[in-house]
């Protein structure tokens, strides 16, 4: 197991759902349910689940796409996400 790499990827995935819609979602329906843990259970199976997903689209797009193009697309989403943030729209 490559531990660099898991590292970066916990890292990236940390910093990028501390404070977003996701984690704003989970505090709410953990402050209002009596079953912590039945939210917790819960909101860690969806970002399992998504990152799987995530995961596997990723080696499916690697297989027909080079890593430049990727890394390019990437940049470009998050600058769009980015521009659509400053503007509000």
């Amino acid at each position: 197991m490559d531990w660099k790499l898991v590292a970066t990827a916990f890292g990236a995935v940390f910093i990028a759902e501390l404070g977003d819609k996701t984690n704003l979602a989970t505090m709410a329906l953990a402050g209002s349910n009596a079953s912590k843990w039945s939210v917790f259970a819960g909101a860690s199976l969806a970002l399992v689940l998504t990152t799987a997903l995530g995961v596997l689209a990723g080696d499916l797009v690697s297989r027909f796409v080079p890593d430049l193009w990727i890394n390019r697309g990437a940049g470009l989403m998050f600058i769009t996400i980015g521009l659509f943030y400053l503007v509000g729209k």
